[in-house]
């Protein structure tokens, strides 16, 4: 249990976040808000309810009373074990706070999600969301959460219900259902319809319909586009060939874990998902002798421009296990025996042998399907939205990776951002505004990554940024890394700093601007 006190009053709470399970006594309180050290999730610590994402659930909450001073927490299967007392203290303008852990056993403190309305076969409206990913996930809950009754349809060209797919380049060893955000049980008992392998092919806007492949239509009264996007495909002779895969699916995770194991793998890529695939082979037992190497057809400025000055760190961390990168030079061609990949040819003539190849140069959304519509898209065809997810088109809404969208730490400049964090914010934000709630997007990006077992902490958005204030030290893999655009932090990046990030975090989502000189 977590005992917090703001100010005079005491709160009492689960512990632990409810999506890793991070240590929240270790988090950034302010006011009636805790965020999680990790990963940037926040509770209302009144309510334990989830006002924050990537957690989906909230975390819960006990009776606390005060009698001669003393504070008493009342549940059920009060068994006390341990009294340990952890006081946390935090600064940078956000006020005096404390928590305290105590730990009991056996409490009663299951996960739970926020009340929601039922189903009433009365309501004939219809929202249609297109997607199967977390956007279209929490935009589905939160319709349901804010009172529609009436019908909600997820249409999606998966075969799985929403799944976290951070864990797929991170914990290949796990089967489909592992990873599974919500179970189909879950979706049916919140009058949820799921509909899996039904991709869209068309929209008819005027008529409000939805075409799908299988040659079936839908109508809607509102529609959410969150299709995410795609791995760009390769475009050399030899892309064809059998085992050049890229990572989409658990099928696509479990695939490439097997045809790696003891083999030589090449990575074409180094972005994070790629860097991460370099290690993710290595961590079960049996695939310890897979040969890893990574081909990086852009020179490392290109990823600096991400917003990670510490780019060549990973790298470092990954030679040292024995990846072997070939920098500034491209793919030209990909050979093959009998069908199989068996070589990949660079541009300056180097073979280099591989029996898997994995494509992680980057992705394109996934709209392709609304070409020819009168929905505004950019040149990459990312869907152009307001601060409200809204399209130029009337009851049309977007979220997700698939959107390009203002961001105010880049002053309202447009963004393609593809973090899990974003894209439930987004989800959420277009429920509200489907519900005709006229909210706009109030959210600071969040992404993390894990290599060999380090956690990689970044909020903000650092697009632009022209200076950077370095803490600690990155040859030593402790560090603070501040982004600095106009004079004032947009973005921190941080390696074994908790609860930095989430802390900076905060001050950015409050509004707060921080100074170059205060960063120093």
């Amino acid at each position: 249990v977590l005992l917090v006190r703001n100010r005079k009053q005491f709160s009492a709470l689960g512990s632990k976040c409810p999506h890793y399970g991070a240590p929240l006594s270790k988090g950034v309180l302010r006011g009636e808000r805790l965020r999680c050290p990790w990963h940037g999730a926040c509770f209302n610590i009144r309510t334990g309810d989830i006002e924050e994402y990537p957690a989906l659930d909230c975390i819960p909450c006990f009776k606390v009373t005060v009698e001669d001073g003393k504070v008493f927490i009342t549940a059920k299967k009060k068994v006390l074990t341990l009294p340990a007392v952890t006081e946390h203290k935090q600064h940078l303008g956000l006020g005096m706070t404390s928590a305290f852990c105590i730990l009991f056993q056996d409490l009663e403190s299951s996960l739970r999600v926020k009340d929601t309305s039922r189903r009433c076969l009365l309501n004939r409206n219809t929202m249609l969301l297109l997607g199967g990913g977390v956007a279209a996930l929490v935009c589905a809950e939160t319709l349901r959460q804010e009172g529609f009754t009436g019908r909600i349809i997820m249409a999606t060209k998966e075969k799985h219900v929403p799944y976290d797919k951070s864990k797929l380049s991170k914990q290949m060893h796990l089967k489909a259902d592992d990873v599974y955000l919500r179970k189909p049980e879950f979706l049916e008992a919140q009058g949820i319809e799921f509909w899996t392998e039904k991709e869209a092919v068309g929209v008819d806007f005027q008529k409000q319909k939805v075409l799908f492949m299988d040659g079936s239509s839908q109508k809607y009264h509102q529609l959410l586009i969150a299709t995410g996007s795609r791995s760009r495909f390769l475009k050399v002779p030899g892309a064809d060939l059998q085992n050049v895969c890229t990572l989409q699916t658990p099928e696509d995770s479990s695939k490439i874990l097997e045809l790696a194991t003891g083999r030589n793998l090449v990575v074409i890529g180094a972005s994070f998902i790629g860097r991460r695939l370099d290690w993710a082979p290595r961590l079960p037992a049996p695939a310890r002798d897979t040969n890893g190497t990574s081909l990086q057809p852009w020179s490392s400025s290109r990823a600096a421009c991400l917003g990670f000055g510490w780019v060549q760190l990973p790298f470092q961390m990954l030679q040292n296990k024995g990846v072997k990168f070939h920098m500034k030079t491209e793919l030209s061609e990909l050979k093959g025996k009998d069908g199989k990949v068996t070589e990949a040819v660079l541009a300056n003539g180097e073979k280099l042998p591989a029996d898997v190849v994995v494509v992680g140069t980057g992705s394109t959304p996934c709209s392709a399907f609304l070409k020819g519509t009168s929905i505004a898209r950019d040149d990459k065809g990312a869907i152009l939205v307001d601060l409200r997810m809204q399209t130029n088109i009337p009851n049309v809404f977007a979220a997700g990776d698939v959107v390009t969208f203002p961001v105010a730490l880049l002053d309202g400049d447009r963004s393609s951002i593809h973090h899990q964090q974003v894209a439930e914010a987004h989800g959420h934000l277009a429920a509200l505004n489907m519900l005709k709630r006229g909210k706009e997007l109030h959210t600071v990006p969040f992404f993390w990554t894990t290599l060999h077992g380090k956690s990689i902490h970044y909020a903000g958005c650092g697009k632009g940024y022209t200076d950077t204030v370095v803490k600690g030290s990155l040859e030593q893999q402790k560090f603070l890394i501040f982004y600095i655009r106009d004079g004032h932090v947009t973005a921190a990046a941080s390696l074994n700093c908790d609860p930095m990030v989430s802390l900076i975090a905060e001050v950015l989502y409050l509004g707060k601007q921080i100074s170059k000189e205060e960063a120093e």
